[in-house]
């Protein structure tokens, strides 16, 4: 070996000192080439797989994602359902006809869902979005902004692919002295022909419009199928609540769910619902008379004279707390039974909730669960505490509305979106009167429950098709609470869209 060794290190000693630096050279070279050529090729896969078929990189992960939920679901409910989460999409490009300012308008909800459409509206027209303004001037006079409630880089970044949307107006236009937008408020429950048609021959004159209402600006039926997936996209995507909501809120359910299952009970019983629908039923006359007084200190509330009993007959008032007792009993619900508050301050307080607690003691809500510490940041700003509610009402067992209001229409959506979680949607025109019966005595006890449990049979979340009534959009199913488009290319909902399950009103 001693002699082997001490030949090659003669025959290398003879060599041209030039030699072994330059043969260096050549390998460092290829290597480099090689790595250049390689990870080109690479970034060239993922960008044109992305054009071609976005399904082919993303299958693996998916396989480990689907393992995943699936192995949660069954050591554990999980706090929150599962979402899609989309790789950063390069922006869209394209040449903007100008800007688009909102100023969304009601509650956390309603402004929820006018932003959704309002970011349709923009990507119809080809807008430039600026992040909407939210709604301090309402009843509930919340001074959040929108970044208080939403992740806004998140928002952003996530439509990125489909509107260009901007923090602020640009300064350049607002030092312009010619500057003046165009302040108006759409028409409601209008098609995409109306905004093309109507609107957008209006950007030729002016650089920004201002639209000052976002509430139901999109009809909810014949749309084009990339629309209301857009809809879609931005309410259940792109709309994520703050890290702070986020945390508090996957705190209370963990909360809820490591006591077992829940009922999440949107108790719309508030001042604010009861003065606006002229609703007051068990009220005092002290109270009514005060709901009465509220109903006219509000302009924008055109209904003045109400009478309460013919509003309650037709199924327009929420359920009194004593009603909801009742429903929930027969319905089945043992004593025993966690439900969550989703709501306000009741009215009437703890003597309006007394009788729903002597049936179900097991009542809580958010003040009851978390520490004083944890909710003091989102005092006064009622918004952030109906984004705490939503969320626990999403992740819940069972949800049941006693009011079809925005919530009840969003959170029904969302519950659809994931799975079609079982909501009990109450039918209040018949418990009215099943309720009425029973308290005169009418109707026995047993022949109550077995009527309230056949006219809820139907009632449970389940797939349905969007009821249309025709030239009559306000009456007819709210788009997002059943976007029955969006609902079948993620869950299992065969016939659903069939002809047997149409249901249009001539």
């Amino acid at each position: 070996m001693e002699v082997r060794s001490e030949a090659l290190s003669l025959r290398c000693d003879k060599l041209p000192t030039s030699v072994l630096p330059k043969t260096r050279l050549q390998l460092w070279f290829i290597r480099v080439c090689s790595s250049i050529l390689l990870w080109t090729c690479f970034v060239h896969l993922v960008v044109f797989g992305e054009f071609w078929h976005p399904q082919l990189l993303t299958g693996l992960s998916n396989q480990v994602s689907r393992f995943t939920y699936s192995h949660r679901k069954e050591g554990s409910s999980p706090i929150t359902p599962p979402i899609m989460h989309r790789q950063l999409l390069p922006p869209r490009i394209y040449k903007s006809n100008g800007y688009l300012k909102v100023s969304c308008n009601g509650g956390l909800n309603q402004m929820r869902a006018g932003i959704c459409d309002m970011v349709t509206v923009a990507r119809l027209l080809n807008l430039t979005l600026v992040v909407p303004e939210l709604d301090k001037t309402s009843f509930w006079a919340d001074p959040s902004n929108f970044g208080d409630i939403f992740n806004v880089k998140h928002f952003i970044n996530s439509l990125r692919d489909e509107v260009q949307i901007i923090r602020r107006m640009p300064k350049r236009l607002s030092r312009k002295t010619a500057y003046k937008p165009l302040v108006m408020p759409p028409v409601s429950w209008s098609s995409e022909k109306y905004y093309l048609e109507k609107i957008l021959p209006l950007l030729s004159r002016y650089k920004v419009i201002h639209f000052i209402k976002t509430d139901t600006r999109l009809a909810n039926n014949e749309l084009p199928i990339n629309l209301q997936m857009l809809r879609c996209r931005v309410n259940f995507e792109a709309l994520k609540f703050t890290p702070q909501i986020e945390a508090l809120g996957h705190k209370l359910v963990q909360i809820l769910q490591q006591r077992g299952s829940f009922v999440a009970l949107h108790l719309r019983y508030e001042m604010d619902m009861l003065a606006f629908s002229g609703c007051t039923q068990g009220c005092t006359e002290e109270e009514a008379e005060e709901l009465k007084r509220m109903r006219y200190a509000y302009p924008w509330w055109k209904e003045k004279e109400i009478v309460s009993a013919e509003r309650r007959s037709l199924g327009l008032c929420p359920l009194t707390p004593e009603e909801a007792a009742l429903v929930l009993q027969a319905l089945g619900f043992q004593k025993d039974t966690y439900i969550y508050i989703a709501s306000g301050e009741i009215y009437g307080s703890k003597r309006r909730l007394a009788a729903l607690k002597d049936v179900f003691p097991r009542i809580v809500k958010k003040e009851m669960l978390l520490d004083p510490k944890d909710l003091q940041q989102f005092q006064n700003h009622s918004s952030q505490m109906a984004a705490l509610d939503f969320m626990v009402s999403v992740a819940s067992d069972i949800f049941i509305p006693t009011y079809d209001g925005n919530m009840a229409k969003l959170v029904e959506g969302h519950r659809r979106y994931f799975g079609f979680k079982k909501t009990i949607l109450l039918d209040r025109k018949r418990l009215v009167e099943l309720l009425d019966l029973h308290q005169n005595r009418t109707l026995s006890w047993k022949e109550f429950v077995i009527a309230v449990r056949l006219a809820h049979e139907k009632s449970v979340g389940q797939p349905a098709h969007r009821r249309v009534i025709v030239d009559k959009p306000k009456e007819e199913d709210y788009f997002y609470a059943n976007p029955q488009e969006c609902l079948c290319i993620r869950t299992d909902c065969i016939g659903l869209l069939s002809p047997v399950n149409s249901s249009v009103i001539q």
